[in-house]
């Protein structure tokens, strides 16, 4: 019975160190598999150069979307504050208008009662000035009471109130009081366009009565017309006022329009966690309408990170590259997982094993098919 434990007891230990070496078999083979070694002339002719992994800053690329937005000062709602009938009117969405233009005509009778209003109180205003001015006089005299007196102060203070407040009534409408007399009164009265731009919406048509509350036009003025953008809060810490950035619409990927960052936001949406930023066009292209969707693309500047030449990394079966040097001849394929690329260099990630390691920086594609060879033989 001893001499059977001791049996199984060699046979366990042979059994193991068998599988040892075949797995230290696997790891030599597979390490061999990816080894270049070339002789002397070989890499004379190769003309390969050897480096260490430099440490540079490289810009990444923040890709966001957002929306083509106006700011409220630059979209207008015309609307008539004392209702009446649309008469006429020549705007449809996209005209576009300057200031100071009739965009549209307004009826009502209420506008003639409104004039006539003005220019009857504008008048006993007239005969209430003289009467007052004439009973100061008379009381000043002692020719008349303080009563009389008081009561043609009250009533000429009176209408000069009145006709003060019909008048801004009359400029709600576009009357000029100034110029209005019993020979131009007019049942109709103008709307003019209160800044440049280009029609959004209308809402009404012609002969249709609107209240005063009611919108008849929508009106934008397209001079600060902006890009809001939504960037997630864990990248709003890496924008600044006055950075830089491109944006592109879907249907023309290919066209670049050039943005800066004026305004960003301090409230973070507490259901996307994102907050927005408010970009200025440099150049503003008019076939961008408010309410269009946008990509942009925001160049973020990083710390150092360990870099080598675009052509040290090669891709073999899917998987990027680079060939470290073991001694002066020998090369092993090693893989690496690449970041960010600028001006010819590229990121590598998780670096530390190679910090100290020489790597092939020119050459390596010559390396590669080298090992292609030597793997097809």
């Amino acid at each position: 019975m001893r001499h059977i434990h001791t049996i199984a007891f060699l046979f366990f230990i042979v059994l193991g160190c068998n599988s040892k070496k075949e797995n230290q078999n696997s790891e030599d083979q597979k390490v061999n598999s990816n080894l270049v070694i070339l002789s002397d002339a070989q890499l004379k002719n190769a003309a390969i150069k050897t480096g260490k992994l430099e440490k540079r800053s490289i810009s990444s690329t923040l890709k966001v979307t957002g929306i083509i937005d106006v700011p409220p000062q630059n979209l207008v709602s015309v609307s008539m504050p004392l209702g009446g009938y649309l008469k006429s009117t020549k705007l449809l969405p996209g005209l576009h208008f300057i200031k100071g233009e009739i965009i549209a005509t307004m009826e009502d009778q209420q506008y003639v009662q409104l004039q006539q209003e003005y220019l009857t109180t504008k008048s006993r205003l007239h005969f209430a000035e003289k009467e007052y001015e004439r009973q100061k006089e008379l009381n000043q005299s002692q020719a008349s009471s303080d009563k009389v007196y008081q009561m043609a102060e009250a009533d000429y203070k009176t209408l000069r109130i009145t006709a003060s407040a019909l008048a801004e009534k009359l400029r709600l409408i576009n009357i000029n009081p100034n110029t209005l007399s019993e020979k131009n009164i007019s049942k109709s009265v103008p709307i003019y366009a209160p800044i440049n731009g280009y029609v959004s919406k209308v809402n009404v048509n012609i002969g249709k009565y609107v209240n005063p509350s009611d919108v008849l036009f929508e009106l934008i003025n397209p001079s600060d017309i902006h890009l809001n953008l939504k960037i997630f809060e864990k990248d709003i810490t890496k924008l600044s006022i006055g950075q830089k950035l491109v944006a592109y619409t879907n249907s023309q990927p290919e066209k670049k329009h050039a943005c800066e960052i004026l305004l960003i936001s301090k409230d973070i949406a507490s259901e996307e966690h994102s907050a927005e930023v408010h970009c200025h066009f440099d150049n503003y292209d008019k076939t961008l309408l408010p309410g269009m969707y946008m990509n942009a693309e925001i160049e973020l500047k990083s710390s150092a990170v360990s870099t080598v030449p675009s052509e040290a990394i090669v891709t073999y079966e899917g998987k990027e590259y680079l060939f470290v040097v073991n001694n002066k001849n020998q090369f092993l394929m090693t893989a690496v997982q690449t970041g960010n690329s600028e001006n010819g260099f590229v990121e590598i990630l998780e670096s530390e094993k190679l910090t100290s390691k020489s790597i092939a920086i020119k050459g390596a594609y010559t390396l590669l098919m080298t090992l292609k060879n030597k793997a097809e033989e």
